[in-house]
């Protein structure tokens, strides 16, 4: 466990001690509420390498790109190649294509039928895509449509996801496309889902005279869940061939990978408990599949795990992220499953594979390793030798390695400093400064400003938080304090970067702003997260309850005034801390709230608490209408009314129990919104905001410039 990150005495003797003798202008309404720049400046941001040499910087003045000689600095416009000569896309719901700066061609004509997801085959032959639940593909060359699946309903899907693999496995970020190419563009690999036995989640618009409902299969905790199957079919047209699974298992299947030759589809396979994950290498011309990697796991291992796996250009190798050990660590593997040996080890967490060397056998990646809540670059050996931080300071990085692997750059910053940019080679050695964002008269400026503490648990835990102190900070005066959280799984938000100016304006009104990450977030590991098992809303009450203790224990914080906020997981958390953590909490603003765990998705909430027939006991401890009878204070809860994650029925299941015992909240209800809402609503969202802040906590009205 991570203890004494920081002394709390120390460090708040200090910050009090800063001498303030120079800094005379406080920031006006517009420099707190980051409308107008304070502080900081614009520098040129970095967006990659155009080659070994080159790297791509964005003038923020200019708005224009440029490849920038590392060596010289000299710098020249920069076009970006596409990454293909063939470009598609829809229009009025139609496929077309351009060709080499071409005009555009139309490849489809169905006005009637929307075409999904338009893929460029590798060769730019053909054109993947579905319709109507179905998957087809079009002939760049003469038009001819080619289609590999006709069994599509309401409810089978081919090549197009289901709800909850679209939202949890397979990611928002794929519109629901579910095939892939082989990299020799001769076959098609999709998921077809058949969606028959999951219930079906109605949610009403109310748009127009009558309104419409939206019907969406969405599995609950405890639901069946859509069948799978893996399936195959050739580029010209012909019989599907299928993955040796049987779709009636329970099941679940991750993102599929294409070996480089095409002569296997490396397919994720994990049991519905979650706690066991397969790999299997399945031949698309047989559909056999033969079993190469197999982990297990007492809590559950997650199979949407970002870059799980990357596959090595020898053919030979991959590299596996896991956390089986209790932290996330890179492994190197034989093609057939064999461990060669773990890359990196040790009480601290990889992130992100930056860069494989493969003809020095060597990696790069971002880990957390001298912190929890900082970021670094470092290099190490395919066998474990030669582990080097090649980023300095106590500073989260954000770095762009290039492409040769002999320099780098790094965007980097913490809650003292605003962002900094640097180009160093790959020791670790500074070739040059390349910006500094701090303002000229930063040095003049009185501001709220933001420091690291950790807050001890009973038991041993340094949770680690960012608090940003009242501008004018007397620690004899009791102030109201803002606690912002999320509280999901592994998903902590404390991180040591410069967080601007946007929460200026509350310091200067002399609330004290704090965020804080419990045991369970990800800073102490897997083994840390997987306390949650089983038992969601467990030891993120108990951390926060905590820190509500230590805050309120504080001279300088009134012990009337503590207001919780948070969205989605931090709205079921802000919930809970009304009701099960009253006696600790006064206020809270809760958007979007799970309030109990049967109400949301099998995939999300099953990996965490089992179903609810197995657990439950968990599912009535973790839900908020448990502790309905123990709420105090005023809860304001605010939800869309077409939320298609988080249900609005959540919060109705909520105020319902709560109107029933006779308990006092507000409630803003926003029409069209779905799990956030944009446009006018955002604005309307702020004022309410504002309005709460100053009602209970500053108890005075809304500064007429804000109105």
């Amino acid at each position: 466990m991570m203890k004494n990150m920081f002394s709390l005495g120390i460090c708040l003797s200090l910050f009090l001690a800063v001498p303030a003798a120079a800094q005379t202008k406080r920031l006006d309404l517009d420099q707190a509420w980051g409308t107008k720049r304070s502080l900081t400046k614009p520098i040129n941001t970095i967006e990659g390498w155009a080659d070994a040499r080159h790297y791509i910087e964005y003038d923020t003045q200019a708005r224009q790109l440029y490849a920038v000689d590392s060596k010289t600095g000299q710098r020249r416009a920069y076009t970006p190649p596409p990454s293909s000569d063939t470009e598609v896309y829809i229009q009025d719901q139609d496929i077309y294509i351009r060709e080499g700066g071409q005009t555009p061609r139309r490849l489809t004509q169905s006005p009637a039928e929307e075409e999904k997801n338009p893929t460029l085959s590798p060769d730019n032959r053909y054109v993947a895509f579905t319709r109507n639940n179905d998957l087809y593909a079009i002939s760049v060359a003469d038009g001819r449509e080619i289609r590999y699946t006709s069994d599509a309903t309401d409810v089978i899907y081919n090549g197009w996801a289901s709800w909850v693999y679209y939202e949890e496995i397979l990611g928002r970020p794929t519109h629901y496309k579910a095939f892939w190419w082989s990299p020799d563009s001769k076959s098609l690999a999709f998921m077809r889902f058949d969606d028959t036995e999951v219930p079906m989640f109605p949610i009403f618009g109310s748009k127009g005279q009558h309104g419409y409902v939206e019907q969406t299969r969405y599995p609950k905790a405890g639901d069946p869940n859509p069948k799978v199957r893996v399936g195959f079919v050739p580029v010209e047209g012909g019989e599907t061939v299928w993955a040796a699974f049987n779709e009636n298992d329970d099941q679940y299947f991750g993102q599929p990978y294409w070996s480089y030759d095409s002569h296997s589809l490396m397919v994720q396979w994990m049991n519905r408990d979650q706690t066991n994950l397969k790999f299997y290498a399945v031949d698309p011309v047989s559909g056999s599949k033969k079993e190469i990697y197999d982990e297990k796991q007492e809590a559950w291992i997650d199979l949407s795990h970002a870059e799980r796996i990357t596959y090595l250009k020898d053919n030979k190798h991959y590299i596996l992220k896991s956390d089986k050990t209790g932290w996330a660590h890179y492994y190197l593997y034989t093609l057939d499953g064999t461990l060669v040996n773990p890359i990196t080890a040790g009480p601290w967490q990889v992130s992100a594979l930056q860069l494989v060397d493969e003809q020095n056998r060597v990696i790069y990646f971002t880990a957390r390793k001298e912190h929890s809540t900082t970021e670094d670059l470092y290099r190490v050996n395919y066998d474990g030798s030669g582990l080097r931080r090649l980023t300095f300071g106590n500073y989260t990085h954000e770095v762009h390695v290039a492409p040769d692997g002999a320099h780098f750059i790094t965007t980097y910053s913490n809650v003292e400093t605003p962002t900094k940019i640097a180009l160093l080679d790959n020791r670790g050695k500074l070739i040059r400064e390349l910006a500094d964002s701090r303002a000229d008269d930063f040095s003049d400026y009185r501001y709220g400003r933001t420091e690291m503490i950790t807050i001890p648990t009973p038991d041993g835990y340094a949770l680690p938080a960012t608090i940003t102190w009242p501008t004018d900070f007397d620690e004899t005066k009791p102030h109201p304090v803002i606690f912002s959280i999320y509280g999901g799984p592994d998903a902590g938000t404390v991180k040591n970067t410069w967080k601007g100016t946007a929460n200026q304006h509350w310091a200067n009104e002399g609330i004290v702003q704090i965020a804080v990450d419990h045991r369970a977030s990800g800073h102490f590991g897997k083994q840390g997260v997987a306390l949650m098992h089983r038992n969601l809303g467990k030891w993120e009450m108990e951390d926060y309850i905590t820190a509500a203790k230590w805050l309120k224990s504080k001279p300088w914080v009134a012990k009337d005034k503590l207001l919780i906020t948070g969205h989605s997981y931090g709205g079921y958390i802000t919930c809970l801390a009304l009701t099960k953590g009253a006696d600790y909490f006064d206020y809270g603003i809760a958007g979007a709230p799970v309030t109990s765990w049967e109400l949301y998705d099998t995939h999300y909430t099953e990996r965490f608490m089992d179903t609810p027939q197995d657990n439950p006991e968990g599912y009535k401890n973790g839900s908020v209408l448990t502790y309905v009878d123990q709420y105090k204070g005023v809860l304001r809860i605010m939800h869309g009314d077409m939320d298609d994650n988080v249900h609005m029925q959540n919060t109705i299941q909520l105020i319902d129990e709560m109107q029933n015992a006779g308990k006092h909240f507000e409630l803003m209800i926003y029409p069209g919104g779905r799990h956030s809402w944009t446009g006018p609503k955002v604005v309307h969202d702020r004022m309410e905001r504002i309005r709460f802040y100053y009602r209970y906590l500053l108890e005075k009205p809304v500064p007429e410039a804000l109105k």
